[in-house]
């Protein structure tokens, strides 16, 4: 049996992306599966954001997964799920919003978040 290979968004370099729990309930059910798994999203600049956008909907047209590869903490690689993107023009340049799968254990580093941090967070409406 052959593995399908997940069409990847990398981030080479710069620090680790900070995932925020998505500010709506309805994002959930669009995630299903045998893992307990949370969505979160996070914003990442990117100079080459259509081209992403073209690969991850080619993947995902044919079945494939797309999953954002980025070095944690301690520079380890990690991957998870990607399940939504979109591109955004922001005054810096271009930036991709990325709603993800965490892993419910990640989720307890998201729940330490100071909840102040939201009232200046764009994210949050």
């Amino acid at each position: 049996m052959s593995t399908i290979e997940p069409e990847l968004i990398t981030i080479i370099e710069g620090p680790t992306p900070e995932f925020r729990p998505t500010p709506v309930d309805w994002v959930q059910s669009v995630l299903e599966g045998p893992e307990d798994r949370l969505v979160a999203v996070c914003q990442l600049r990117t100079g080459n954001g259509e081209d992403i956008m073209e690969r991850c909907r080619n993947a995902w047209k044919v079945g494939r997964p797309v999953r954002l590869d980025f070095p944690d903490e301690m520079r380890m690689r990690q991957q998870v799920d990607v399940v939504s993107l979109r591109l955004e023009q922001l005054d810096e340049g271009e930036a991709l919003m990325l709603w993800v799968a965490l892993p419910l254990d990640d989720i307890e580093e998201m729940e330490e978040m100071d909840d102040s941090d939201e009232d200046d967070d764009p994210f949050f409406p």
